[in-house]
C-alpha cells in the first residue's frame, strides 16, 4: 500500500516528518512519500462566523492536487481548525471507506490552549490522529476500546488516552486491507 502525505497551506515540517516517520512504523506494509507540491486551502472552506474551515470542502479538493495517482491514501495536513455541522470542531475527517483523509494540526498542539511548547506531545498527537484517518479510508469504523487508534476523539483528553496502535480487531482487518 502506498500513502501519500499532501501540505494543505503552510505546514509544519518537522511534523510532517514525524507523522511520515510514525506512520511507516504503525503500518509496516507501507510506503509513504511526501508530496512536492503543496494545496492552497480553498477559501469557500472558509467559514467567517466560525472562524474554522468545513473539511469536506478540503477533502472534496484534494483530488486535484495529487501527483502521485498511484497511491491507495492520501493524508492531507493541515494547520487550519477545521469542523464539520453540528461539531465544534474535529481533528480530521476522511472517506470511509476511500482514498482522501485530512488531519489538522491546530488543536493538536498545546500552545493552541495556551500551553507551553511540547513537540513530543504535539507529534504524538499528530500521528495518533494520521493513522486514525488512515484507519477509515481502509473501511474501519470507530471502536469500543478506549487504547485502540480508532477509538473516537471527542477531545485531547481522549486522544492523550488512546495508543498509537490498532486494537488486534482493527488491526486484522487493517492487515487484510494493507
Amino acid at each position: 500500500m502506498k500513502i501519500a502525505i499532501l501540505h494543505i497551506g503552510d505546514v509544519d515540517k518537522a511534523a510532517t516528518q514525524s507523522i511520515r516517520n510514525g506512520l511507516c512504523k504503525a503500518l509496516p506494509k507501507i510506503a509513504c512519500t511526501v508530496l512536492k507540491e503543496a494545496m492552497p486551502i480553498p477559501q469557500e472552506a472558509y467559514n467567517s462566523t466560525r472562524k474554522q474551515y468545513k473539511s469536506i470542502y478540503i477533502l472534496a479538493r484534494m483530488s486535484d492536487f495529487i501527483e502521485d495517482r498511484d497511491a491507495e491514501c492520501v493524508l492531507g495536513i493541515a494547520d487550519v481548525d477545521l469542523y464539520v455541522p453540528r461539531l465544534n470542531f474535529v481533528f480530521g475527517q476522511a472517506e470511509c471507506p476511500g482514498k482522501f483523509a485530512v488531519i489538522s494540526l491546530t488543536r493538536l498542539n498545546p500552545q493552541f490552549f495556551g500551553h507551553p511548547p511540547n513537540n513530543s506531545l504535539f507529534h504524538e498527537r499528530s500521528l495518533k490522529e494520521a493513522v486514525h484517518e488512515i484507519g477509515h479510508t481502509l473501511g474501519l469504523h470507530h471502536c469500543r476500546n478506549s487504547r485502540c487508534v480508532m477509538f473516537f476523539s471527542n477531545s485531547l483528553l481522549d486522544t492523550d488516552r488512546k495508543g498509537p496502535s490498532f486494537c488486534v480487531s482493527c488491526y486484522s482487518h487493517v492487515a487484510r486491507r494493507t
